[in-house]
């Protein structure tokens, strides 16, 4: 496939010896396939490894085709077509020209050829067996992307299965899904497992547990495959049986195993305290992160990304930007008694993490917040996921000079008060603006005229948790951008945070989920046991992002005396979104266990702000399962239309 042996621009590598260094990147040219020969060649090969996780995570077209669609999102009233289309709700289908998961495809295939040249020729450049598995684990993690979302995949890319192609070639043929994981995924994650470190070399690195995560998942994602509980299609087609003769249940036990091998030998890695410590900005990097596309503040280079203005190339981290509603738009006024509008915010990254460039292409529906998060008090986990109050911050702008500006019902704020509050249901007697004009208390919110409504005797405007819409909703504070210089005003760059890929939290879902399907446990690690681990940390506080205040709670009795007594899938869905709300997993969560129908066949949405909801109705035919394979991989193969629609997946030709 010609895409395929396109030739990279890659950095080198410093390899570090202490795991409190970070992987350190200098620019190379492009490099050519005799490149690899060398010991530089091979390491510059493995930091662009990494480099290629930030053309996947936090990239927007991947972030939206990974969430719109599911539970957890919908398509914002600023989305254009791929995020409308994405959402299966009448606004078009994903076909092959405009499904965005081509961004998976052409990232995953030159990671993957350029993982199999590390390994081709390693160990004649002097390279280390644990370096060259770090190779390994990209090559499997790719292919192991690659099959869950378009069935099954090539191996050969033109030099032989799974060698290194250094030939253009236009001609190509999928493997069946068992044969993608059975060659393409489990061997090299064994392998791996057996030679990475316990411990990362450079903060970031693939590890042994990295590995074990990632091979526990895939075992889990296999055994469902084989199962097909709900007779899902798969391409190319072929029967659901092991060719090493295992069945859907070992698979499930394999999983098990793994990921409790996992949670007892953690090497570096642990949970955090709190959940609001594992999303905080200023704890990035910490124990319980094992995967991230990295970025940095510091250095444009070493970020790939602008660090000042716009367009900082293709590995920018923008999906918080995704998510985020034109709350720059909210009004104060600046005299009591007569309304003088004025913008009540100041659009900066230095305002904080929850303050990010709203671009409004994705919304969540009014479900996650009445259904998956119905529990606000004892749970921390919406509290530390959501931003659900705005506050002032007029003064962060240099040319503002008031000190105190008038909300709702004419009453007085000042700078950091809260302009807009976001309410867990209706209490009643909300007032809601109708003409902009006449009306003092009126807040436009953004080009569409949305309103937010004002209760008596509060200076913040309040808009109901159960009446939001596609154009005020609470933003995701978990991603937030932020940055450390306190004099930084630029919103138009991308965020400098990383994007969290693997977690070690994972261990306790992915072993509680094999348990729901029948593997058998160990003494204190039922279904019930690991997940209680999750929830009783989420009922540990000590931070509340919406006061902007310290609080220091522990409820964690109450959440694991809350949790039933016998686990389902279904429960174990809803944790992950708690857990997991918006970092990319959801729609592999639902495909996976094909509840995708169940999940996200229809969801509620307010047309306008305030008003009662309506409930949208998706399509989602089970060819969906598999995402088409993108018209660019088609268009560059040679052939006639046949072999092209033989190539395809069924249902988009």
């Amino acid at each position: 496939m010609q895409k395929l042996n396109k030739m990279l621009a890659v950095t080198s590598l410093f390899l570090a010896t202490g795991c409190n260094d970070i992987l350190e990147e200098t620019p190379r040219d492009r490099f050519e396939p005799g490149f690899f020969k060398t010991e530089d060649g091979i390491r510059g090969g493995l930091t662009g490894l990494y480099s290629g996780l930030r053309r996947l995570y936090g990239q927007p077209y991947y972030y939206n085709a990974t969430e719109t669609g599911t539970d957890e999102y919908t398509y914002g009233s600023q989305a254009d077509g791929n995020f409308r289309a994405a959402d299966l709700s009448g606004l078009g289908i994903p076909d092959a020209q405009n499904s965005r998961w081509d961004v998976l495809w052409n990232t995953a295939y030159a990671n993957i050829n350029s993982a199999s040249g590390i390994i081709a020729n390693g160990t004649e450049a002097g390279i280390s067996p644990s370096l060259i598995s770090e190779a390994r684990f990209f090559r499997a993690f790719s292919y192991f992307l690659l099959v869950q979302t378009f069935g099954g995949v090539p191996l050969d890319l033109g030099g032989g299965i799974l060698q290194y192609n250094t030939t253009p070639t236009l001609t190509s043929v999928r493997n069946t899904v068992p044969e993608v994981y059975t060659k393409g995924v489990f061997p090299d994650l064994l392998q791996a497992i057996n030679e990475l470190q316990d411990n990362p070399r450079v903060i970031g690195a693939v590890t042994k547990n990295v590995a074990r995560l990632t091979l526990a998942k895939a075992y889990l994602t296999y055994g469902w495959w084989l199962q097909n509980p709900n007779n899902v299609p798969t391409y190319p087609e072929t029967a659901r049986n092991d060719p090493d003769g295992h069945d859907a249940q070992w698979y499930f036990q394999k999983a098990y195993d793994i990921a409790v091998t996992g949670i007892d030998s953690p090497g570096s890695y642990s949970l955090q305290p709190t959940f609001y410590d594992v999303n905080l900005a200023q704890n990035d990097r910490n124990s319980e992160i094992m995967l991230f596309a990295d970025h940095t503040e510091a250095n444009a280079q070493y970020s790939e990304s602008n660090i000042t203005g716009w367009d900082g190339g293709d590995g920018q981290n923008q999906a918080g930007w995704m998510v985020t509603w034109y709350f720059q738009n909210l009004k104060a006024s600046k005299t009591a008694g007569t309304w003088s509008s004025v913008d009540a915010t100041f659009r900066t990254v230095q305002a904080g993490q929850s303050y990010t460039r709203p671009w409004m292409r994705m919304a969540p529906p009014i479900d996650v917040f009445t259904r998956t998060f119905a529990d606000k008090t004892s749970d921390s986990r919406f509290n530390g996921t959501f931003t659900t109050v705005y506050r002032a911050t007029w003064k962060l702008n240099p040319n503002r000079a008031e000190n105190i500006l008038y909300g709702a019902n004419y009453l007085p704020i000042a700078p950091n008060d809260k302009i807009l509050s976001f309410l867990p249901s209706d209490p009643g007697g909300i007032s809601y603006p109708v003409d902009p004009n006449p009306n003092p208390n009126n807040v436009i919110l953004n080009q569409d005229g949305t309103e937010a409504g004002f209760l008596p005797g509060r200076a913040d405007f309040v808009i109901p948790l159960d009446k939001i819409s596609r154009n005020i909703y609470p933003g995701l504070w978990k991603l937030g951008a932020y940055r450390k210089a306190s004099d930084y005003n630029d919103d138009k760059i991308a965020s400098s945070r990383p994007f969290n890929i693997l977690k070690f939290s994972e261990f306790y879902f992915v072993a509680a989920e094999a348990a729901v399907k029948g593997a058998n446990v160990q003494a204190g690690k039922s279904a019930r046991d690991l997940i209680n681990v999750i929830r009783a940390r989420a009922g540990k506080w000590r931070f509340d992002v919406a006061e902007n205040v310290t609080k220091i709670a522990d409820n964690s009795a109450a959440m694991m005396a809350a949790t039933p007594a016998v686990i389902d899938i279904n429960y174990i869905l809803d944790e992950r979104s708690r857990e997991f709300f918006g970092e990319g997993y959801r729609w592999h969560d639902l495909a996976r266990t094909q509840k995708w129908e169940e999940y996200a066949g229809s969801y509620r949405i307010s047309q306008v702000g305030g008003t009662a909801p309506v409930t949208v109705n998706r399509e989602l035919p089970k060819y969906l399962y598999l995402r088409p394979i993108p018209q660019g991989q088609l268009d560059r193969m040679s052939g006639d239309a046949a072999y092209k629609k033989n190539y395809q997946n069924p249902g988009y030709n």
